[in-house]
């Protein structure tokens, strides 16, 4: 008997921006959107973001970010899962991030970039459509 797991996400607030509703307002979208959903909480460093991210075998890591660190702190979470063998999870971002920034974090691994206004549903519609689970207890 085979079942697939629910897609896991990681939401994550790095650095020491203090603002997280947005991400609290896409946490509970993905939870239901029926994905399993762990917040980290504020001012997670890239270390404990990538670590939280192994140990809880999530398929996503969604950041959330409006302190204009995106460009340092978005690449080296990338950086880290690349480090760690981690480098298979999906990495996406949103909050205050310029257009004119998006390409840069897309060459780095992000793999998407949510703006302010984005709908929920778009969100939710771009994992379902992007990420598949891995099979917990695969070979």
């Amino acid at each position: 008997m085979t079942s697939k797991r629910k897609i896991r996400i990681l939401v994550a607030k790095p650095g020491l921006d203090g603002h997280d509703r947005g991400a609290r307002v896409i946490a509970r979208g993905f939870r239901d959107a029926g994905f399993e959903v762990i917040y980290t909480g504020l001012h997670q460093t890239p270390e404990q973001i990538v670590a939280a991210a192994i140990q809880e075998d999530v398929d996503v890591i969604g950041l959330s970010v409006l302190s204009g660190a995106h460009d340092y702190l978005f690449p080296r979470i990338i950086d880290l899962l690349r480090e760690r063998g981690a480098d298979d999870i999906t990495v996406i971002g949103g909050g205050i991030i310029p257009e004119e920034d998006i390409p840069q974090l897309k060459t780095a691994g992000i793999k998407a970039v949510f703006t302010p206004g984005t709908k929920i549903e778009e969100t939710v519609n771009w994992v379902r459509e992007n990420v598949k689970p891995r099979d917990s207890g695969a070979s």
